[in-house]
């Protein structure tokens, strides 16, 4: 009896419940897993819905960040007594009348020297094949000669066509995209304010201040890193376009301009525009005057590098190449051009966020790495 009584009171076989399953380390490990996956489903849910709506998404950004740009000249305009609505007009349409008078110096400068860098590529395209046929690699002549006949056969086949087709339709896009980008911009630059605040109304307490230091945030590191990449590129392209002059390059203002709008793409950006007006003065000049343009673009790109962007964007937020990197690699990826233009300020802008998120701006300005940087200035 008294054995039978012992094996009765024994510990009972315990099964494992669904909450010590639950809250265990694998069964922690487990959720924590789900929750990254859910997460990395909705982003890319979210992703492929900004890229089959980008035709209104890229130019809600560009109004964004041109709004961001702008807002000191609004401030200073409504602080002198200067209604909203007409502070608005007066900046959009002088942003619209110097980039339509960027175009047309553009347009003009293309048709005025259209015929003489048609001349010159010829007889350029004529040296280049000579030295490849009689220099030290030489190559035979029947090889230039089918590719050549390649890519007259590519321009008069149907696909080049279906491809010029498509040309059409994107010309279209960018038309719409542009016309829609304008009327954005009006908007934010007349009611930037009212419409983030519209967005705050369901909020209270210190969820509506957080949602306020964001949007003070975001706007001040747009705003700061458009202004300083501008002024930077716009140091850029002069000096390569004075050097472009003085060797007498053909189309040197178009390539000042492209110079100025590729130095919005960190990193790749001026390796491209410089390698395009070396290939240009190679093409319409010699070598040699190639050969100089190279050393000009370089020499211009060390300089900003290395002195002035430090000082024009020492109060922007900065950040780490590999960052970059995989900011440009991901928006060029998502939107293209556009998307790898896009990319830096829109990581500049999520990272200047997180660093408000939960505490004071004037906290995050004056921590360590900003004493640093400051410091080092």
């Amino acid at each position: 009896m008294f054995t039978k009584k012992t094996r009765a009171q024994a510990a009972p076989e315990t099964r494992p419940t669904l909450r010590s399953m639950m809250t265990d380390r694998l069964g922690a490990a487990s959720l924590r897993s789900g929750q990254i996956i859910v997460i990395l489903i909705l982003a890319i849910a979210g992703v492929f819905a900004l890229v089959q709506l980008k035709l209104v998404v890229i130019p809600l950004l560009i109004a964004l960040i041109l709004a961001s740009a702008a807002s000191p000249v609004l401030k200073a305009m409504r602080k002198r007594g200067v209604s909203p609505i007409l502070a608005t007009w007066i900046t959009l349409v002088a942003a619209i009348a110097v980039f339509g008078g960027i175009v047309l110096l553009i347009v003009t400068a293309v048709q005025n020297q259209w015929d003489t860098l048609a001349e010159s590529a010829t007889q350029g395209i004529d040296t280049i094949q000579n030295f490849i046929e009689n220099g030290p690699i030489a190559i035979d002549p029947a090889q230039i000669d089918s590719v050549r006949n390649s890519i007259v056969d590519f321009i008069t086949s149907a696909q080049f066509g279906s491809g010029a087709v498509a040309g059409v339709t994107v010309a279209g896009e960018l038309i719409t995209g542009a016309v829609l980008m304008v009327v954005i911009l009006f908007f934010f630059l007349k009611d930037g304010d009212v419409i983030w605040e519209f967005f705050l109304r369901p909020f209270r307490g210190h969820q509506l201040e957080r949602g306020r230091r964001v949007g003070r945030t975001a706007v001040r590191t747009l705003g700061g890193y458009i202004r300083g990449t501008a002024i930077v590129a716009l140091v850029d392209a002069t000096a390569i376009g004075i050097g472009l002059a003085i060797l007498q390059v053909p189309l040197a203002l178009p390539l000042a301009v492209i110079v100025f709008l590729f130095a919005f793409i960190p990193i790749v950006g001026a390796t491209v525009a410089g390698a395009l007006a070396a290939l240009i003065a190679l093409v319409a000049n010699d070598p040699f005057t190639a050969l100089i343009v190279i050393i000009i673009v370089v020499a211009v790109n060390q300089l900003e590098g290395n002195f002035l962007q430090p000082v024009v964007m020492a109060q922007s937020l900065k950040l780490h190449p590999l960052v970059i990197l995989l900011a440009l690699t991901a928006g060029t990826i998502v939107g293209g051009i556009i998307g790898a233009v896009l990319s830096v300020p829109i990581a500049a802008v999520a990272w200047a966020i997180i660093k408000v998120w939960n505490k004071p701006e004037a906290e995050a300005e004056f921590s360590v790495p900003a004493r640093k940087l400051r410091k080092q200035s």
